[in-house]
């Protein structure tokens, strides 16, 4: 009978260890072409995540990728990201506010700035290739426009999360805008969080 108990709480055990193995999973670092990455799973939804050295109108920018490998959907939106430093924290803008903010405040130079800034990080994640990223959005929205304004607008909402609902086997990828309060370095010595439904993405301090 002692026997039992003792296999019987074994097994209670390891079900515990490997459920708390499953549940807090680990932050992944690396470095790619200069720039750091930064990548999380849960229940098979892998996003990565890295800041962008470009400033634009007085935000911040951070590079997200999202790869599904689950066998449900996922609807992510660029205000379920937060940047979080001590007691501030920081949400991203809606894509609307994203627009408005272009067409207001950006500068003919934010145009360069952007691609030039998105595609170095977007392409140095290694065999990353959305089926419903910014390749695909700037076909329809770098075409120009007839102010500087107009095409960096249109440069964000290439290159701008987006809400969208991810299929299994399906990935996206875009930027977040945060806005910088007072300090430039405000994405600086805090860490970012993404929530996406009842999940909660916790990436490691900068």
């Amino acid at each position: 009978m002692n026997y039992l108990r003792i296999v019987g709480r074994a097994a209670v055990i390891l079900s515990v260890a490997l459920l708390a193995t499953t549940a807090f999973a680990q932050v992944i670092e690396y470095e790619a072409d200069g720039q750091k990455f930064q990548t999380l799973s849960h229940h098979g939804l892998t996003v990565i995540v890295t800041h962008l050295p470009t400033q634009v109108a007085g935000y911040g920018l951070i590079q997200v990728s999202f790869a599904n490998g689950s066998t449900i959907h996922w609807t992510v939106k660029p205000e379920g990201f937060q940047y979080v430093r001590g007691s501030e924290t920081i949400t991203a803008l809606s894509t609307d506010a994203v627009v408005n903010v272009m067409l207001d405040h950006a500068s003919g130079n934010d145009v360069a700035k952007l691609i030039v800034s998105y595609e170095k990080a977007l392409y140095a994640i290694p065999n990353m290739r959305s089926d419903n990223g910014y390749e695909q959005r700037r076909q329809g929205t770098l075409a120009g426009g007839s102010s500087a304004r107009l095409r960096a607008a249109a440069a964000a909402s290439a290159i701008m999360l987006a809400q969208v609902r991810i299929a299994p086997g399906g990935s996206t990828d875009g930027a977040v805008f945060l806005k910088l309060p007072h300090d430039p370095k405000a994405l600086a010595g805090g860490h970012i969080v993404f929530r996406c439904d009842d999940e909660v993405f916790e990436f490691n301090p900068d």
